[in-house]
């Protein structure tokens, strides 16, 4: 049996099998709103034959998207658009649905990457982004402007909004954005968290922030339903942020309750030095679970099926997140399937086109056709 295709309970949620449409930025949405764009993908998404679907960044605030065309779930308009998407999606998949809530902090208000993604200006659209501190993201670029205590208690109450929102939404999981440079991984850096407060200086100050908002997150949402993070194990800067403090704050996600974590890499500098190669990034997520115990998605460049059947097999990680590879093969987890001897759960509209000769790919049989 292919471990890859196995289940895996996650609290009251079950996957079907150990793979996750990871979260994908679109920049179609209009003011925060889902749009047509995001029925299209999430709809091909949802019929991948994937264990998981993780929606896309999805800001808290405004001023929390990465560029001005965001998703969003931050009042009654953006959770209206949502609803719209996600009941159309439901009707023709049973794939369970998350969430990655987040906030773009100092990398917020930027332009899309197809436009070159450079920090937009309040005259261009953009507006004014809030950090852990006055440091840019790139030499070149203005200081955001550091959260004070009540900058840091809105951001907190728009994190818990949302996952309410999220769990009116019948979201079955939520994971927090705590990597790629944004907010929280700010707060965790020591190249982007230069506070002399409560929230920066030591390990447990600076992962003070990110914590008091999973607690008020996990608070918010039903307990039948899993919490998670996403994380960055390094920055790939001497000095900043590393696996060995990475473990430090997955131990303390374990012990707040945290349902899994999944292991990235980078984006808090550009000075980042990263050595490529497929599956690059497996080893942090095979240290964080060693040294944890706790259920770990692992991805980047994770391409092939022999790869991400042997990251499970061999217990690297729990699960393997796939992006891109999803979006140039959205079937990538059917091929899987038949290259791995498992079956997955298709619509029965495309029952017909499994490739004759083959073994039972799909989970259910077409009788009675003409």
């Amino acid at each position: 049996m292919s471990a890859l295709f196995s289940p895996l309970a996650l609290r009251g949620v079950t996957l079907a099998n150990r793979i996750v449409v990871s979260p994908m930025c679109q920049y179609s949405a209009d003011e925060g709103a889902a749009t047509d764009w995001h029925l299209i993908h999430l709809g091909q998404m949802a019929l991948s034959g994937a264990g998981l679907l993780c929606l896309e960044a999805t800001a808290v605030e405004p001023a929390g998207r990465i560029s001005p065309h965001d998703l969003g779930l931050w009042d009654d308009r953006t959770e209206a658009a949502l609803a719209r998407v996600l009941t159309a999606v439901r009707a023709y998949s049973r794939m369970p649905v998350a969430v990655q809530l987040g906030h773009a902090g100092r990398k917020a208000s930027s332009n899309v990457p197809w436009k070159g993604g450079a920090l937009l200006p309040p005259e261009a659209g953009g507006w004014h982004p809030f950090a852990p501190s006055a440091v840019p993201h790139k030499e070149s670029e203005p200081p955001p402007q550091a959260l004070d205590a009540e900058g840091l208690a809105r951001v907190r109450t728009a994190f818990v909004s949302a996952a309410r929102r999220a769990a009116r939404l019948g979201i079955d999981a939520i994971e927090l954005h705590g990597a790629h440079g944004y907010l929280l991984h700010q707060f965790l850096s020591p190249l982007a968290n230069r506070r002399t407060d409560a929230y920066g200086g030591s390990l447990e100050n600076r992962m003070r922030f990110p914590l008091e908002v999973f607690d008020a997150v996990r608070a918010a949402f039903p307990d039948d339903r899993p919490v998670g993070m996403r994380i960055s194990a390094t920055d790939w800067v001497e000095g900043g942020w590393d696996l060995d403090q990475s473990i430090v704050f997955a131990r303390a996600l374990k012990a707040h309750g945290a349902d899994f974590i999944d292991v990235s890499s980078g984006g808090v500098s550009p000075l980042q030095k990263i050595t490529l190669g497929a599956g690059y990034q497996v080893p942090f997520a095979a240290a964080v679970k060693a040294a944890t115990g706790m259920p770990t998605v692992a991805v980047g460049l994770i391409t092939q099926p022999a790869l991400a059947e042997r990251i499970v097999a061999t217990g690297e990680a729990d699960m393997v997140a796939l992006a891109r590879g999803l979006l140039y093969d959205p079937r990538w987890p059917w091929h899987a399937a038949a290259e791995l001897g498992a079956s997955v759960e298709a619509a029965p509209q495309y029952w017909r086109c499994q490739p004759s000769g083959n073994r039972q790919l799909f989970g259910e049989t077409l009788t009675g056709a003409r």
